[in-house]
């Protein structure tokens, strides 16, 4: 059984009491997911959140042609959610899949309402995440718009090491916005210049 270490970090906050964090911890059970495993389909409603303890996950569309685009990776310590499914109660257009084995800590929607009505500070905590996950989206819109493929890379690089190792380069393609031909040539001249 691992050890929810990853729910104490997620949750260490100075707005939190230590007595608060243990409240919320205890909410969680453990959850394994094997590669492949959907966590959410679209079509279907966000009734629960992860917080991921060890493995890859990511989130996917499928655009108007029925290819299939990545739209999140998330590593360790992260929490998995569709927000405005599980918020606004409404099906989503994303999926989310484990890309490895995976050991997850699942809150399910109603624990976590009553914990954001009743602790003061996790509902500060909450305010918190989304400020930072709205900053992280909007960052990686501009990002999309005004950076190059190369630049797009090197930064996942530098901030998600673990997605270049775990994450097949079709999914990481996609998620650059570039072809697998392209992404393979970026690779070569960033190890090409590295020597």
């Amino acid at each position: 059984m691992p050890h929810p270490s990853t729910l104490q970090k997620i949750y260490q906050s100075a707005k939190m009491t230590e007595a608060e964090v243990q409240t919320v911890i205890k909410s969680f059970k453990c959850i394994e997911f094997k590669k492949g495993d959907f966590l959410l389909k679209e079509g279907q409603t966000a009734n629960e959140y992860f917080c991921l303890e060890k493995g890859l996950i990511r989130s996917f569309v499928y655009d108007y042609k029925g290819d299939d685009i990545t739209t999140n990776f998330f590593g360790e310590n992260d929490i998995v959610v569709e927000a405005s499914s599980l918020f606004q109660r409404i099906p989503t257009k994303e999926n989310i899949q484990a890309i490895t084995d995976c050991i997850c800590w699942r809150i399910d929607f109603d624990t976590f309402q009553q914990h954001f009505h009743q602790i003061e500070g996790f509902r500060e905590w909450g305010r918190g995440y989304l400020s930072q996950s709205l900053f992280h989206y909007k960052q990686r819109s501009i990002s999309m718009i005004a950076d190059s493929a190369t630049d797009r890379y090197l930064t996942l690089l530098k901030q998600q090491p673990q997605i270049l190792q775990n994450a097949p380069l079709k999914y990481i393609a996609t998620y650059l916005g570039v072809t697998d031909t392209s992404l393979s040539r970026i690779r070569k001249e960033v190890i090409k210049a590295k020597i």
